[in-house]
């Protein structure tokens, strides 16, 4: 019998519940990405609703970025803590219907002032879903096939994504008359709160959860406080060093990636194309890479260790970053590209997916998942400002050539890119946790 079970996918391991409890945090999480990439594609198109001049522009687009960064942290660090208190399941629905209600307010903005304040407050919920969806997960699917699970659940955050790419280049097709195109997206971003029904409704919390929950109660020790969290030595360590890890990605996605659309959209504008078309173009092929390199990795995290996994990925995500804005200068070249960026830049978020979860016990996982994977938001959120005046000051220094200014703003870029190898860095002094259970106290 055991030799049968053996040869089932990790899919049929699961039960019907456990099945659509990951069906339900994946949907979550995927319309959680489609929410975010939607943001980088309206961004753009805002800010010339909002400024006149294109300095302006760059410079308050930047602006917005960190605000979303900034919200975002916040909202991961305060519901992370309240999953752990209070539950997974009734936090969740509670995130997916605060950034879906705020995106769509996203559309009414009648000014820079009132569209960073709607920002700031997607950012909160979208801060909070992912520690939740984590957490909610691996306490509910049986633990042989934890790590499979955990890593899909991420592969299809790059799902959404395409999804972006996709509604991006139909908008800029067909609408291409739509006044103020943007506010359409914002208004499809706003879809996902007929999630937040089934969330409520029909998730339970996780039975490890709730003895967790009396255990902790009975030992008189607090879920989900981050006193706790920092105070005990263990996860202390494992808190500190699991931010440092996931800062490495989360700047070099933020800070540095997800300004390949706009490098590319300037290239399109040179060769008398449509800068909103090729910037989801873009999008849409550095996905694909991101998909297929969440899928790699999730199967490495099989047979390899956790942190050889990272050291190969984050050397990647460093060689690849360079090469898209050192040498991108024609729209052609993002087919090959960007989704090679994409395949070692998304593939380390597979990676926090499955890792940061085996570092902390039941009662500190989301929190500790969130602190991990949020904190970073915060370095995230200069990392668009520190960008925009690096490449700046390039960009005077270039003169009035427009690629020069392409090459001012790519060398800008690479600069940024020594923050991959922080994650490398780190990486000795972090645990190893193939092959073992979860921790508990």
């Amino acid at each position: 019998m055991a030799h049968a079970n053996e040869n089932v996918g990790w899919w049929g391991r699961l039960n019907g519940y456990q099945k659509f409890v990951f069906i339900v945090a994946t949907l979550a999480w995927m319309f959680d990405c489609l929410d975010q990439q939607i943001f980088n594609l309206a961004r753009p198109l805002a800010m010339k609703s909002f400024f006149a001049d294109a300095a302006s522009q760059k410079l308050y687009g930047s602006y917005s970025v960190s605000i979303f960064l900034i919200g975002w942290a916040i909202g991961g660090m305060i519901f992370g803590s309240l999953g752990d208190k209070y539950g997974r399941a009734k936090m969740l629905g509670l995130t997916v219907m605060i950034y879906s209600i705020a995106t769509g307010l996203s559309a009414l903005s009648k000014s820079y002032f009132d569209f960073a304040a709607y920002r700031f407050l997607t950012g909160l919920g979208v801060g909070g879903v992912f520690g939740l969806a984590v957490a909610l997960v691996a306490d509910t699917v049986p633990n042989e096939v934890r790590p499979r699970a955990l890593g899909v659940l991420q592969t299809f955050s790059t799902v959404g994504n395409c999804m972006a790419g996709l509604i991006g280049i139909s908008l800029a097709t067909y609408w291409t008359d739509a006044k103020d195109p943007w506010k359409w997206l914002f208004l499809v971003g706003a879809a996902p709160a007929l999630l937040t029904a089934f969330t409520q409704l029909k998730l339970k919390e996780p039975q490890k959860w709730i003895d967790s929950k009396k255990k902790s109660d009975a030992e008189g020790k607090k879920a989900g406080s981050y006193m706790e969290l920092l105070g005990d030595v263990r996860w202390r360590k494992n808190a500190i060093l699991g931010m440092i890890l996931s800062c490495a990605g989360v700047v070099g996605l933020w800070g540095i990636g997800v300004f390949s659309a706009e490098l590319t959209g300037d290239i399109a504008k040179l060769e008398g194309k449509s800068a909103p078309l090729w910037s989801s173009i873009n999008l849409l092929v550095f996905n694909i890479g991101g998909f297929l390199g969440m899928l790699t990795f999730t199967r490495m995290s099989q047979h390899w260790p956790r942190k050889k996994s990272f050291l190969i990925f984050f050397l990647g995500a460093l060689v690849t970053t360079v090469l898209v804005f050192q040498f991108l200068r024609h729209t052609h070249q993002i087919f090959w590209m960007s989704p090679i960026m994409g395949f070692f830049q998304l593939s380390v978020f597979a990676g926090f997916s499955i890792y940061l979860p085996e570092l902390f016990p039941t009662r500190l996982r989301s929190t500790g998942t969130s602190f991990c994977y949020n904190v970073g938001r915060i370095v995230a959120a200069s990392s668009p400002f520190t960008l925009g005046i690096l490449a700046a000051k390039l960009t005077i220094a270039a003169g009035a050539d427009p690629l020069k200014k392409l090459d001012a703003f790519g060398n800008a870029a690479s600069m940024m890119c020594v923050i991959f190898l922080l994650g490398i860095v780190v990486l000795p002094f972090l645990p190893e946790t193939k092959g073992q259970p979860l921790p508990e106290d």
